[in-house]
């Protein structure tokens, strides 16, 4: 068929074109067939030639009767006029092997597989059911079919999985009943055909059990399980056994439980929450704890009604080590509350549940020569770590002295553990009765104490205590003064810190104190009511009932009372300085610092009368200085400010120690009440308190020091200009000396100059006409060897050029050849490729298929023309001439027709 013929019979069946281009995009025969709302959105075909090949069809409507029925290819169809094909040719399902598809709305069919028809000849739908088709021969959908599930491969279930499986209607499954809404699975390994009373729910996997673990499953309603054992809804139980396991349909997986690994060092604290028999056989009751060692399992997993507490460690003991076990477990394997049991190494075990350790494990009372045990007995028992043994009563208190090792029953509480405490002579510790309340001082021996001892702590005042510090110098600081309340806030910071059983502040021990040399301490005995003095160089130990006697000594300029602390009493000699404001006859007022020097005088130390006399003037500082100042204010109102000025150091002493009987002056003061003797006054300043007195005395002393100024800076006035005009002369001569070396040196540097001009002169004209002739050489030789490198380059460059131009024309004759020889195999492959194709097409259309199609426009004309009682037809465009010489001449064989090149057909009948 030309390509003519074939496109006039397009232009006459607009249908065939398009069912033709649908052909060649989609030729697989697994292809998609088109759902119904991809056919109502396709134009009406309106054509009456419908050819449909094998395995298509199409819709018609019968719009006489309005039904509709499917037409099936292969075959060509004349579409009537009361006929309307609903959509161009479709391509039937193809259900390849282990697939499937599903149709909704699927035809009725009989008993023999036939479609079911009504009266009119419509078919019979299943309207909202849905039809699973398996692998069969390529059918139709029917009209008003749908596919519901594309074609697609059937589910391959694995080995160790299911498909989870609802049903969706009652129905009869192989002979098992299936009521809707109940759930089954579908295990593996297998093919799962679908139905339409089931739905897939989900896909489940086998968990696979590990070693020392174990599934932990739920049931969700009544079942049965893999064992064949009947559960109820909400139980739960445990699979052990390893390997893969598949839950049932109505089993939920609680959770995977892992084994806990029992040593011979740990164990597992369990309880049972709900009465039940173990993996051992042995029953157990709610609310029940026990242990699960080694003994019992190598690896314990819990079962559904254990909670597993915690896990245990072993409790291992030494030999050097015991432990006291509380509410120990009995026999008939109940907790005996309130019982103890002691338990000694060596051994091993564990604590039962409800047990305790008393206070831990605990060393063996090792005992040395100076070490004790202090024990009470808590009930009555028999002591037999005695010999003879000894019955003791609740409550008795007793002391067992080393050396020995001792483990106290649990009938026994170790008190303390005493150690003998080793004393210098001059150390101490005070000891305390606890029966009696009795106080005593041990000093200078190794003393344990008894079972009825206890160290005393002495309380003294807080400024004793910080006083007492060894770190203090008693001479040093005289001239501090010490806050009470810091002192005490130091003193409660310090009894926070934990005391060792010999410490330096502890209070138990001795109260010390070593009175410095040439001083003296006093020590009141309150219980006897006795004090005594102690003189340095000494050490002073307190007794229970003995305290010191404080010092509170007026200080500071002016003095101060109470300024100053001490327990020890300084003999001297020694000084304090005082200032006081003296007043003058003619009413000017002074200003006075005095420093007196003092001593007590001591005659006899042994004499404990004279040496209470010392401490009989608490403040002997500040009564000293007091009498002293009166004494001098007296003296001084009754003279002159001018005399006192010219005579204040006798007018002082005079005053002070006064006169004897023969009217000579005294050498010192003596306070009989305590003995204190003052033996000389130093005058350290004199200043007017009146601020007119002062300022006429520093003008007086400025005067002063004004001439004496002026007098200094005259005469180092005249010293500096004797010693400028020595300068000057000196600086002249060096100078004159100076100029004549510089002419010497002028005259010896010209002389050189002109040397050096001449030299210079010289070279300069020698050099100039030797650089002018290499110059002239130097060029000479540049511009003939530039001249041979130019014409070497014009050569090179004419060469590389030709070179070039050869290349270039050379490689354009082997593009040429080359292209035409590819324009050449490219008409040739073109060419075979056009005939093999035409070939092709003619062998798959087939020779019957090309005369059906050659030939079928001009039956359907004959038969047309026949129909309408015409012999001959002529049909044309108009614009093409026509030969009419032979158009109606008679044919034997029929019908026959030619072309021109107007597309003009003329029919003979």
């Amino acid at each position: 068929m030309s390509k003519r013929t074939r496109d006039r019979h397009l232009d006459q069946n607009p249908c065939r074109s398009r069912w033709e281009d649908s052909t060649h995009r989609d030729h697989s025969p697994f292809s998609e067939p088109r759902t119904k709302m991809g056919r109502d959105k396709e134009a009406d075909c309106d054509g009456s030639l419908f050819r449909i090949p094998p395995y298509y069809y199409i819709h018609v409507l019968d719009q006489t009767s309005n039904t509709s029925r499917v037409e099936v290819g292969p075959q060509t169809f004349i579409r009537k006029d009361n006929e309307k094909v609903l959509q161009n040719p479709a391509r039937m399902i193809v259900v390849p092997p282990r697939h499937y598809c599903t149709i909704k709305n699927p035809v009725a069919r009989a008993e023999d597989g036939s479609v079911v028809t009504d009266r009119l000849g419509q078919v019979k739908l299943l309207h909202a059911e849905t039809e699973v088709r398996l692998e069969q021969e390529p059918f139709p959908l029917y009209p008003g079919e749908e596919v519901e599930t594309k074609v697609q491969p059937l589910t391959v279930v694995h080995a160790l999985t299911a498909l989870r499986l609802r049903v969706l209607r009652d129905f009869n499954d192989d002979g098992t009943p299936r009521v809707a809404g109940d759930e089954y699975l579908f295990e593996g390994p297998g093919t799962y055909i679908p139905r339409k009373e089931v739905e897939v729910v989900s896909t489940q996997k086998a968990v696979i059990i590990k070693p020392n673990e174990a599934l932990k499953l739920r049931s969700l309603r009544d079942t049965i399980d893999r064992d064949d054992q009947k559960r109820v809804a909400g139980e739960e139980w445990l699979v052990r056994r390893q390997g893969s396991y598949l839950p049932g349909a109505f089993e939920e997986i609680v959770e995977r439980c892992s084994a806990t690994v029992l040593t011979d060092k740990m164990a597992v604290h369990v309880m049972a929450v709900k009465s039940f028999v173990d993996q051992k056989g042995k029953a157990r009751k709610n609310g029940e704890e026990y242990l699960i060692t080694l003994e019992d399992m190598e690896s314990f997993i819990p079962d559904v009604y254990e909670k597993v507490i915690q896990t245990v460690d072993i409790i291992t003991l030494t030999k050097r080590e015991y432990c006291v076990v509380v509410n120990p477990i009995g026999n008939d394997g109940k907790p005996q509350l309130g019982h103890k049991v002691l338990v000694k190494g060596e051994k091993s075990f564990f604590l039962q549940p409800g047990e305790e350790l008393e206070n831990g494990i605990q060393d063996v009372h090792v005992l040395g020569e100076d070490s004790g045990l202090v024990l009470r007995s808590l009930e009555k028992f028999l002591d037999t770590s005695v010999e003879p043994p000894v019955t003791r009563q609740a409550g008795d208190k007793w002391m067992l002295k080393g050396p020995m090792e001792y483990i106290p029953p649990v009938e026994v509480e170790v008190v303390v553990t005493r150690e003998a405490i080793p004393l210098h002579q001059n150390e101490g510790i005070y000891v305390r009765n606890s029966k009696n309340g009795s106080v005593r001082s041990v000093i200078g021996q190794t003393y344990m104490l008894g079972e009825d001892e206890e160290l005393w702590p002495k309380k003294m005042p807080v400024i004793v205590r910080t006083l007492l510090n060894r770190n203090r110098d008693p001479c040093a600081d005289r001239g501090e003064w010490i806050n009470p309340e810091k002192e005490k806030r130091k003193s409660d910071k310090a009894d926070a810190k934990p005391k060792s059983d010999w410490d330096e502040d502890d209070l138990t021990q001795v109260v010390t104190f070593q009175v410095p040399n040439n001083a003296a301490v006093q020590i009141y005995d309150y219980k006897s009511k006795r004090s005594r003095v102690a003189f340095g160089p000494d050490l002073v130990m307190l007794e229970p009932n003995e305290e010191f006697t404080q010092l509170s000594i007026s200080g500071g300029k002016p003095k101060k009372a109470n300024l100053i602390r001490a327990l020890a009493l300084l003999l001297g000699p020694d000084f304090c300085t005082d200032i006081i404001t003296v007043e003058t006859s003619d009413h000017a007022r002074l200003q006075l610092q005095l420093s007196y020097n003092w001593h007590f005088e001591v005659k006899d130390k042994n004499n404990q009368d004279e040496g209470a006399k010392l401490f009989c003037v608490p403040d002997f500082v500040g009564d000293m200085c007091k009498a002293i100042a009166s004494r001098i204010r007296g003296a001084v109102s009754g003279v002159s400010f001018d005399n006192f000025h010219k005579n204040s150091a006798g007018i002082i002493k005079l005053a002070v120690f006064g006169v004897d009987e023969g009217m000579k002056p005294n050498e010192e003061l003596r306070f009989p009440a305590n003995n204190l003797v003052v033996t000389s006054i130093d005058i350290r300043s004199v200043e007017p308190v009146d601020q007119r007195t002062r300022d006429s005395l520093q003008k007086s002393v400025t005067l002063a020091i004004e001439i004496t100024t002026q007098s200094q800076e005259a005469a180092a006035k005249r010293e500096a200009e004797r010693v400028d005009q020595e300068a000057r002369g000196r600086l002249e001569r060096q100078k004159i000396g100076d100029d004549a070396e510089a002419e010497k040196s002028r005259r010896s540097l010209l002389t050189l100059q002109a040397e050096s001009a001449a030299v210079e002169s010289t070279g300069q004209a020698k050099a100039e006409a030797s650089s002018r002739a290499e110059s002239a050489r130097i060029e000479a030789e540049a511009a003939v060897e530039a001249a041979r490198l130019r014409a070497q380059a014009a050569k090179i460059e004419s060469e590389s050029e030709l070179e070039r131009l050869r290349g270039a024309r050379e490689a354009e004759i082997t593009f040429l050849t080359e292209q035409n020889r590819l324009d050449i195999e490219k008409a040739e492959l073109m060419a075979k490729i056009e005939t093999e194709k035409f070939q092709l097409m003619v062998q798959a259309l087939g020779t019957d298929t090309i005369q059906a199609m050659a030939s079928g426009p001009q039956d359907h004309q004959v038969k047309m023309l026949q129909s309408l009682g015409l012999s001959s037809t002529l049909i044309t465009d108009g614009r093409t001439p026509i030969n009419l010489l032979n158009t109606a001449t008679d044919k034997r064989d029929g019908l026959e027709a030619e072309e021109t090149g107007g597309d003009t057909a003329t029919n003979d009948i």
